[in-house]
């Protein structure tokens, strides 16, 4: 089955799962290894992985594209997208949809912020006009090959104009086709609640830690009728505390010994990163021209 279709499959399932958020290749090897069916990598996270900064658009669409294809290569399960504001207007989004496919991804999303954009739990963000969000949406949608892509549709105005803007320009990029729909940062169970009632659409749910809206479980977002709910930037936040942690003790103690029960095996590491399989194929394919040769040399010695 295709990712496209697994990951629609698993949107328009009964149970709600959870889609972590990975920081790279590697992690993204490590959430498969532990069971997740699906991920995702926002441009928090990719703009931390690549650059080592801030959230704030400062990435372009092509290197975004890029990541996602390492990140695709090194998985088999779905991988989901961070479309930024599509990069621009209509025609910019459609090329975002158009390349963001390519990658292999299973779907993407785009959003209604200003272009540059800021993480959707930072203070001053703005958003466009709802009709300029919905020129987006047709564009994403007629850009998309597969029609199982997923296209979610994000809306930042709960924040700028409050939770009754929001559902409603929710409601109306749903009307325009959006296969997925996400209300950034809810700041309370009620309006959570709201979104899922009054929004004829499966909805995602974002539980960003330190951020504005409550961290709720799977089962209680469940409860409150979210289809899938995602944990994106405690894996890079996870990483960077873990660094510290490590260097700070190579520092002090000129070594990294005392740091030991928390560094994977080098083994480990290498049958986490593929290296078996790696080996076998190259044996596979030595055999492979051993073989010929060998053939070659008795068709010869006839």
């Amino acid at each position: 089955m295709k990712p496209t279709t697994r990951f629609r499959h698993l949107i328009e399932a009964p149970e709600i799962f959870c889609m972590p958020g990975v920081h790279d290749p590697l992690t993204a090897r490590v959430a498969e290894k532990v069971g997740f069916q699906a991920i995702t990598c926002g441009g928090y996270s990719t703009t931390a992985s690549l650059l080592g900064r801030p959230d704030t658009s400062i990435l372009t669409m092509t290197e975004m594209a890029d990541h996602y294809t390492r990140l695709c290569d090194a998985v088999d399960i779905p991988v989901f997208g961070d479309g930024d504001t599509g990069f621009g207007n209509v025609t910019n989004t459609a090329r975002t949809v158009k390349r963001y496919e390519k990658t292999g991804l299973a779907g993407m999303f785009i959003e209604d912020q200003v272009y540059p954009k800021r993480c959707g739990h930072m203070a001053g963000k703005d958003v466009i006009d709802a009709k300029d969000m919905l020129g987006k949406i047709k564009a994403a949608l007629d850009s998309r090959i597969d029609p199982d892509f997923i296209i979610m549709a994000r809306t930042d105005a709960l924040a700028v104009h409050g939770i009754d803007d929001a559902i409603e320009r929710a409601q109306m990029y749903r009307d325009a086709g959006a296969d997925l729909i996400f209300v950034e940062a809810p700041t309370d169970e009620n309006d959570m609640k709201r979104i899922c009632s009054e929004i004829d659409a499966p909805c995602m749910a974002n539980n960003v830690e330190g951020g504005q809206s409550p961290i709720l479980s799977g089962p209680e977002l469940a409860d409150i009728g979210y289809a899938l709910y995602t944990h994106p930037v405690a894996m890079s936040h996870a990483i960077a505390h873990t660094a510290f942690k490590l260097y700070e003790t190579l520092m002090k103690d000129q070594t990294t010994g005392a740091f030991n029960d928390h560094i994977m095996g080098f083994d480990d590491f290498h049958d986490l990163a593929g290296l078996p399989e790696q080996r076998h194929q190259e044996r596979a394919c030595q055999d492979f021209a051993d073989t010929l040769m060998t053939n070659k040399k008795s068709e010869n010695n006839r």
